[in-house]
């Protein structure tokens, strides 16, 4: 099983909860904040909570919906070399070359690597733009040699 759903802190939703998040994302998509402050109530218990969580909550219920498994990783963490390639998506030997090659920074906690997520985070967001103009490209010279794209 992928080591990041081991973790703690992970949730996999059931059937039930992908049911219940799916209504709450619905509800949730409804309302547009207007203040600086959202306003729960949890067990009859008032909340006020952040407008950034109001997004963050948002997000959580539309992956749950979907049966996917949620975790949240504060930016500073830092992730083994096999977190990070489940991240990615790639294999850890992939991803020991993206290392060695300087494509991602990461330090040595005596002989193993570690790769903090905000760093990780900002080679795939590289990443996924370098693909994103690419596609572009490719969609711009078809129209341009009229290949009926």
């Amino acid at each position: 099983m992928n080591t990041m759903l081991q973790k703690p802190g992970v949730v996999i939703p059931s059937e039930n909860d992908a049911r219940l998040a799916t209504e709450s994302s619905r509800r949730l998509a409804k309302i547009k904040p207007e203040t600086e402050e959202i306003r729960v109530s949890v067990n009859g218990e008032q909340l006020v909570l952040p407008r950034a969580v109001f997004s963050l909550l948002s997000t959580i219920l539309t992956e749950m919906s979907s049966g996917n498994a949620v975790t949240i990783f504060p930016i500073h963490a830092e992730l083994t070399t096999q977190e990070a390639a489940e991240f990615l998506n790639v294999s850890r030997p992939h991803l020991v070359k993206l290392l060695e090659s300087k494509a991602i920074r990461f330090s040595k906690v005596g002989t193993h690597r570690r790769i903090k997520f905000s760093d990780l985070k900002e080679y795939k967001e590289r990443r996924e733009a370098e693909q994103e103009k690419a596609l572009t490209e490719l969609a711009d010279q078809a129209q341009a040699l009229k290949m009926g794209y």
